[in-house]
C-alpha cells in the first residue's frame, strides 16, 4: 500500500454533524425495521453522500456485511474505483478491526464515529477478542493457523510480478 499519510493530505479535522446524524439514523432505523444490528455508515465526498450502508449480517447471513463494509462496497461501485481517496466515512460506531482494515484499503480520508468500541461491548457487540488477537503472533492466536505449500504458493506472486498491465493497489 502506498504511503497512507501522503494520500490523505487535506483531511478535515472536524466532521459535519448532519452526516453523523444520518449515520445514527441509519443505525436506529435498521434496528427499528428489524433488518439488523445498530450500525449505520455513509461515505461522503465533497459534501455529498456517495453511498450508505447498514449492518446486514443477520439479514444476509454474511459476517462481513457490517455497515462500513456495505457503505464502502456501494461507494466503490458507484464511483467505479476501489479507492475512495478524498472520501470521508461517517459511522455510528467506532469501526471493528475488519472494518478498519477495509477503510484503510479503500484509502478513505478520515473516519468520524459516534459510539466507541466500549459502548458496543456494553450493547452486546464485544470485539475485544479481535483487538487482542491481531496483536498476537500467529503461533499465539486462538485460531490455529498453519502454513502449507509455501513454495507452490509463491507461483501466484511470481505471476503477479510478471503480469503486464496489472493495476497496483
Amino acid at each position: 500500500m502506498r504511503n497512507y499519510m501522503e494520500l490523505q493530505a487535506g483531511s478535515p479535522s472536524h466532521g459535519d454533524p448532519a452526516f453523523m446524524r444520518q449515520a445514527i439514523a441509519l443505525a436506529t432505523g435498521n434496528v427499528a425495521g428489524g433488518l439488523g444490528g445498530p450500525f449505520g455508515a455513509l461515505v461522503v465526498r465533497d459534501g455529498q453522500v456517495i453511498a450508505t450502508g447498514v449492518n446486514r449480517v443477520t439479514a444476509t447471513k454474511d459476517p462481513t456485511a457490517h455497515a462500513e463494509v456495505t457503505a464502502i462496497r456501494s461507494a466503490c461501485l458507484r464511483l467505479g474505483d476501489f479507492r475512495l481517496e478524498g472520501c470521508d466515512l461517517y459511522t455510528s460506531c467506532e469501526p471493528c478491526p475488519m472494518c478498519l482494515a477495509a477503510i484503510y484499503w479503500a484509502r478513505c480520508r478520515s473516519v468520524f464515529y459516534g459510539n466507541t468500541a466500549e459502548d458496543a461491548a456494553r450493547a452486546g457487540f464485544d470485539d475485544l477478542l479481535l483487538y487482542q488477537e491481531i496483536t498476537r503472533s500467529i503461533s499465539e492466536r486462538s485460531l490455529p493457523m498453519v502454513r502449507m505449500l509455501a513454495e507452490e504458493a509463491q507461483e501466484s506472486f511470481v505471476a503477479w510480478r510478471e503480469a503486464p498491465g496489472k493495476v497496483l493497489y
